[in-house]
């Protein structure tokens, strides 16, 4: 009996045990953290250096193993197994296809997903009202599309807009939609181009920008990587680029960038991991939104203005936090 007593007690522990266990690390050895990033550019550089920044400065000891899969969602699987196999203490994974590997293979341990546009599309979060158990949380990315475009329509005065996107990513797809629908409101024809990886992305812009008054490139990871080549492509149509991911915009001629400071969301990023380190559940997290204007930045580039013959209306040039004249970045405050 006292056998039975003891067994049936181990089976109601383990059936109350949580859905993954809070990592633990002995102050001298340091946390294991494992990053996994979709591609190197700009951005997403920037979110892994302020994710390694901000947890650096918390006084806790870190080990980072940093991984880029280069696209390649075999080798984001692959790299969350090695992740697995080496029982990291928590993994990060930087845009959507390494953060959905992370939660496919790893389910014992805290996920922490950074720049993901839409949680919910991608799989990352089953609710928004944080009622689900889960080992996932993390910060979106999401612009506000609507604004962003209804402001570049202002100055723009459009007939047709284009973008390219990727077709084979959740966010990709989403921002697409969600432009159209936008350009519906607005009287715009959108034109769309689909891409499957960063190789296509001139050929992409090239099919379309005949078509169209103006180009859009939105958070979408695959384009953004190749930014340099819609640059060249637009400007050498005579097309005005809004590029809604700052980081990248240094050395292009875009005509309007409106976005986040990536490092910014790194940081970010590397709060919640420092919530979860200290005891917080993932569940009680969820999908952290920014939606506080001053973490986004405006920025215009008054030479692509002057060539494309664009006059930009003073109340936005006074709101623009980087201005680019005479080749001259001006960051203001």
């Amino acid at each position: 009996m006292n056998r039975r007593i003891v067994l049936l007690v181990a089976l109601c522990m383990i059936a109350v045990s949580p859905l993954f266990s809070q990592p633990t690390a002995e102050a001298s050895k340091g946390y294991e953290i494992g990053i996994s990033k979709m591609v190197s550019h700009p951005a997403l550089d920037s979110i892994e250096q302020g994710i390694m920044d901000y947890l650096n400065g918390t006084g806790m000891q870190f080990n980072f193993d940093l991984q880029n899969c280069n696209a390649e969602i075999a080798t984001a699987i692959a790299i969350a197994q090695k992740f697995k196999s080496d029982n990291k203490d928590l993994v990060v994974g930087i845009a959507t296809p390494p953060a959905q590997a992370l939660a496919q293979v790893i389910t014992d341990k805290p996920v922490v997903f950074g720049a993901i546009t839409d949680p919910l599309a991608a799989g990352l979060v089953v609710n928004y009202n944080k009622t689900e158990d889960t080992n996932i949380a993390g910060i979106s990315d999401l612009n506000p599309l609507k604004l962003q475009l209804e402001t570049y329509f202002r100055i723009v005065k459009p007939k047709t807009l284009g973008m390219i996107y990727t077709s084979s990513e959740a966010n990709g797809v989403a921002q697409m939609e969600l432009a159209k629908s936008i350009c519906a409101e607005n009287n715009v024809t959108f034109v769309a181009a689909a891409v499957s990886n960063s190789s296509e992305v001139k050929m992409a812009a090239q099919s379309i920008v005949g078509r169209v008054d103006a180009m859009y490139v939105a958070i979408d990871n695959t384009v953004v990587s190749a930014i340099p080549s819609v640059s060249e492509v637009c400007m050498k149509a005579g097309i005005p680029l809004f590029n809604t991911d700052t980081t990248s915009s240094d050395g292009i001629d875009f005509l309007m960038s409106w976005g986040f400071n990536y490092y910014t969301v790194g940081v970010e990023t590397g709060k919640v991991v420092e919530r979860i380190l200290k005891g917080e559940k993932p569940r009680d997290i969820g999908a952290v939104f920014f939606d506080d204007p001053a973490q986004f930045e405006l920025w215009f580039n008054l030479d692509t203005a002057k060539k494309l013959n664009i006059s930009i209306p003073q109340d936005l040039l006074d709101g623009a936090k980087v201005l680019v004249q005479n080749g001259k970045k001006t960051i203001r405050e």
